[in-house]
């Protein structure tokens, strides 16, 4: 009967991370789509973004749902407890992310019908980094690989440097012409939002330390690891 038990536990826990690498793959392509709508300034391609947006939301219910019955059923202890909450809060990050995903997508909508101020560069460079951050965050829980946890707050550092620097680019621009104020308020933003999914994406991170080590880590502020 234990082993019975064991394999259909074993079977949910496949089920939450299947559920999860779904929700970190829906995250990376809206963060892509995002920003190809703001590089064209393609509204469309925006309000796709908005509208897709319950789809998370579904998936985040359905972990909820998994995880709460494999707790009553089961009756997990130690790790095999950690490993659902962990995958709980990983999924209200990944909900959180795509939430901020939608941020940029309505940023976008504020821009119709206007050209860029400035060519993008450090923008899509500092949403490329993010979205290899989500993916290795979610391989990272998968895996349980505590190095690859690590390696978030070093990359999450590249991202901070990278928004610092806009912010003043922007400010610059602001300071030349009177008239990019609004438009460079709103690019600043999106940085901003980026910046805030590259922090879930730590979170996540530490999700796995505590998953593996039953210790929480703050890989926001951990710069030396």
């Amino acid at each position: 009967m234990m082993m019975t038990t064991r394999k259909e536990f074993d079977h949910g826990l496949e089920q939450l991370h299947n559920l999860l690498v779904e929700m970190g793959t829906f995250v990376e392509e809206a963060l892509v789509d995002s920003m190809k709508a703001l590089s064209g300034t393609d509204v469309e391609k925006a309000r796709a973004i908005i509208n897709n947006d319950q789809h998370l939301n579904h998936l985040e219910d359905q972990i909820t749902d998994l995880g709460s019955k494999l707790i009553a059923t089961q009756q997990p202890v130690a790790k095999d407890l950690r490993r659902i909450l962990a995958a709980f809060k990983i999924a209200s990050d990944l909900e959180r992310m795509g939430d901020l995903c939608v941020n940029i997508a309505k940023f976008v909508v504020r821009l119709e019908g206007q050209a860029l101020i400035k060519p993008l560069i450090d923008l899509p460079r500092m949403a490329e980094i993010v979205q290899t951050m989500t993916y290795e965050s979610i391989q990272a829980f998968v895996q349980e690989n505590v190095d690859l946890a690590y390696k978030l707050a070093v990359e999450d550092d590249q991202v901070d440097a990278l928004c610092a620097q806009i912010s003043r680019e922007l400010l610059s621009l602001m300071m030349e012409n009177p008239r990019n104020i609004t438009q460079a308020t709103v690019l600043n933003l999106v940085a901003r939002n980026i910046e805030r999914i590259g922090d879930h994406a730590t979170n996540i991170g530490e999700s796995v330390v505590y998953l593996v080590t039953n210790k929480r880590p703050d890989l926001n502020t951990q710069h030396n690891i």
